[in-house]
């Protein structure tokens, strides 16, 4: 199948268009590389802005609103009953990828039992396991600002493989009462 869009979409300065599966006039919606959870997605705003300050105040309504449209077909599509919105604001707050992006992650009761409990999720963010970063680097074998940490636990996902995702949650989203 096509991407949902023809221009080129990049996220910091990887190429992501086939990985998108919303646009709106400021951000774009795709699918993880290699999603903590099932249904662990990133919306971002379409320019390359580094911080949520660097964001105008309408970039800011449509992010935001994005992620709130976006959050409802996640949390339907995946049964979640909850998710965990989380914004890495700067590389000393986690962030790996200079390009602002929020995470979107379905959550059901008892799903990080055995890791811990459900405040897990957020040593999964900041640790090898959310460095968006450096998995999309590993893909594209392009040498990172960043040391490379071993995360042989985990593969990324393949283009085709988030491509098909990417459409199926592109159709969801049509059905989707925004």
């Amino acid at each position: 199948m096509p991407p949902l869009s023809t221009t080129p979409v990049y996220f910091g300065n990887f190429l992501v268009t086939s990985q998108v599966f919303h646009r709106t006039a400021h951000s774009f919606a795709l699918v993880n590389i290699k999603p903590l959870l099932p249904g662990h997605v990133l919306v971002s705003p379409l320019r390359a802005a580094r911080r949520l300050c660097d964001l105008d105040q309408a970039e800011v309504t449509d992010l935001f609103l994005t992620v709130q449209q976006v959050g409802k077909m996640i949390e339907r599509v995946y049964g979640a009953s909850s998710l965990n919105i989380a914004i890495q604001d700067g590389p000393a707050a986690g962030q790996s990828v200079p390009h602002l992006h929020a995470h979107i992650i379905p959550r059901q009761s008892a799903d990080l039992d055995a890791q811990g409990g459900s405040d897990a999720i957020y040593g999964m963010l900041e640790g090898e396991d959310g460095d968006v970063g450096r998995h999309l680097w590993e893909s594209s074998r392009k040498r990172p600002k960043f040391p490379a940490v071993d995360d042989s636990a985990r593969k990324p996902r393949t283009e085709p493989a988030m491509a098909e995702e990417a459409q199926r949650l592109a159709q969801e989203m049509t059905r989707q009462h925004l």
